[in-house]
C-alpha cells in the first residue's frame, strides 16, 4: 500500500515538473546531478548514427542544441507544451531550424524507417512499453539504432555526494546501481529483444560519475527473448 502511494506520488511530481514546472527542470536536474546533468545525457552521442535523429523526450532542448550543432539532423518531440516552448526558445540560437512535435513516442507521427538512430535520456517508464519499443522500431531504418541513458550514479565521495545520492534513490533514480557501481539491468535486454533489437549495455565512465547506456540496434526480424 505504501509504495503504491509512494509510485503514485512519485508519478504526479514527475508530471507536474514536466508541466507546470518545467521552468525548474533546468535547476533541479543540476541539483541532482550535482552540475552533470547534460554531460550525462550527453553520454549518448559517441553511441549515436546519424544523419536523421528522433530525440523521445526532448525537454527542455539541451541535446537538441549539440545534435543540431553536430554532424546530426534532428527532431525532437514531447508530450509536454511547456517543454516545447522551452526548447523552441533554446534553439532559436542554431542556423538550421530543428523540428519539434508534440506527441507520445507510443504513437510517433513519422512514417516508417524515417530516422537514423533515436535517443531518449533519462525517461520515464513510458520507454520501456511495448508500444513504444514497436514504434521505435517502425521509425528506424533496417540499421538504425535506438540509444538509451536511463540513470546515472554519482561516484565522488562528500556529504554532498552522499546526499543527493540518498534522494535519487528515494525518487526510484539509479536503481541498477550497487555498491561495487553499476550493473546490467536485464529488463532492458528482454524488453528490447522482444521486439526485435539486438542489445548491448554499456558504462560510461565520467570525471565523478557513471553513466549507463542502452544500445539497441535494429534486427532485420524481431528475435525471441
Amino acid at each position: 500500500m505504501l509504495v503504491r502511494i509512494r509510485q503514485s506520488l512519485l508519478q504526479r511530481l514527475f508530471h507536474l515538473l514536466y508541466h507546470q514546472l518545467a521552468w525548474t527542470y533546468d535547476a533541479i536536474s543540476a541539483v541532482v546531478s550535482l552540475g552533470s546533468w547534460q554531460e550525462w545525457g550527453g553520454a549518448a552521442l559517441p553511441f549515436l548514427p546519424g544523419p536523421r535523429v528522433l530525440e523521445l523526450g526532448h525537454g527542455p532542448g539541451h541535446l537538441l542544441v549539440r545534435l543540431g550543432s553536430g554532424r546530426w539532423r534532428p527532431v525532437g518531440l514531447d508530450p509536454s507544451p511547456q517543454m516545447n516552448r522551452l526548447a523552441r526558445q533554446r534553439l532559436r540560437r542554431l542556423a538550421s531550424p530543428v523540428p519539434l512535435i508534440l506527441g507520445r513516442a507510443q504513437t510517433l507521427p513519422f512514417q516508417s524507417a524515417s530516422f537514423d538512430g533515436l535517443v531518449a535520456t533519462f525517461p520515464t517508464p513510458y520507454i520501456l512499453s511495448e508500444q513504444t519499443m514497436r514504434e521505435a522500431r517502425r521509425v528506424l531504418r533496417p540499421d538504425g539504432r535506438l540509444v538509451i541513458v536511463p540513470e546515472a550514479e554519482i561516484v565522488q565521495r562528500g556529504l554532498l555526494a552522499r546526499v543527493v545520492r540518498w534522494l535519487n534513490s528515494v525518487s526510484g533514480q539509479g536503481s541498477s546501481f550497487g555498491n561495487d557501481g553499476p550493473a546490467e539491468e536485464p529488463i532492458w535486454s528482454g524488453a528490447l529483444r522482444a521486439q526485435g533489437f539486438r542489445v548491448s549495455i554499456h558504462h560510461v565512465t565520467l570525471s565523478s560519475s557513471v553513466v549507463l547506456v542502452v544500445v539497441a540496434d535494429r534486427a532485420a526480424t524481431a528475435l525471441r527473448p
